[in-house]
């Protein structure tokens, strides 16, 4: 089973250029982050004539995470105890918009399905803005809270596959950032604090893709000629716990999608992000979860 995560920076924008993709590159399930739209606007038709089942999750033009799938989704969760939230309630979003354990209304940066047993989560960690910024605080407090259920997860169903997929905003290691604009000590993303919280979800959750592709990164800014000069950043990610790291068997980043050019010749500026790339082979794993593995692909 080949599953992705990529942040599409607009999907209704970028449709038709992700669903090709998804097609060339033989994905069975993608987790997408800023999807920027409410899910009654994602473009499902589009994902579903491709043979894609669709679970979208925003609140409106901001953040916003889904997941397109080959195989049926279940168990969807749109947040994870403790989290937190930011800014202040978004009129006529009461009664969607949840309240975060701080008292502020969570965004839709988190969703959690299952698909042939194993858990996944498409995650959009916030940015940060400025390491004196409130947005920053409010990072890090998201980032604690996701380890501690990280640690509960496993702690209840350690046989379970489960994966953390997404847009991390972090460049975890000096070789991950490749942006001079950002700088150690001055700049989010590659901040002590923000580099010791990733580091954190070890030995629990490893990144699956970097044995197999050490070097690449992930993002490059569209201004100062960023994608040319491969000035860019190793920010996504797919993070697995050891039931999960056991099943793969290659990773990828797809480092071409960020070029205008499409194989396929769609005229669609590209998202700023690439897909990264795991693949699975269940048969690896002798848990009760591998049984699920052959079960019949649903279209919802």
């Amino acid at each position: 089973m080949r599953i992705a995560t990529w942040n599409v920076n607009s999907i209704r924008t970028r449709a038709e250029r992700v669903v090709d993709w998804l097609q060339r590159a033989n994905i069975d399930v993608l987790a997408m982050q800023e999807i920027k739209c409410k899910p009654e606007q994602f473009p499902t038709d589009l994902f579903q004539r491709a043979g894609y089942s669709v679970t979208a999750f925003g609140l409106n033009q901001w953040n916003g995470v889904a997941f397109a799938s080959r195989h049926e989704i279940t168990d969807v969760a749109t947040s994870f105890a403790e989290m937190p939230g930011f800014g202040n309630p978004v009129k006529g979003q009461e009664a969607v918009q949840l309240t975060g354990v701080n008292g502020l209304p969570q965004e839709a940066r988190a969703l959690g399905v299952t698909v042939n047993g194993v858990r996944l989560w498409s995650l959009y960690v916030p940015n940060g803005r400025g390491l004196d910024n409130p947005h920053f605080d409010y990072k890090l407090d998201w980032l604690r809270a996701l380890q501690r259920n990280v640690t509960g997860w496993l702690a209840e169903n350690p046989e379970q596959p489960l994966a953390l997929m997404g847009d991390f905003n972090i460049a975890p290691l000096p070789e991950d950032m490749g942006d001079p604009s950002f700088t150690v000590g001055e700049s989010t993303h590659v901040s002590p604090a923000e580099r010791e919280l990733f580091a954190g979800f070890a030995p629990q959750l490893v990144d699956v893709v970097r044995p197999y592709q050490p070097e690449g990164y992930t993002f490059w800014d569209y201004t100062k000629l960023r994608f040319p000069r491969n000035e860019g950043m190793r920010i996504d990610f797919i993070l697995g716990s050891e039931a999960f790291n056991d099943m793969v068997v290659a990773g990828e980043i797809h480092r071409d999608e960020r070029k205008q050019d499409n194989p396929s010749g769609i005229d669609i500026k590209p998202s700023d992000h690439v897909p990264v790339v795991c693949e699975i082979d269940q048969t690896l794993s002798d848990d009760e979860f591998a049984d699920d593995f052959d079960a019949p692909m649903i279209f919802g």
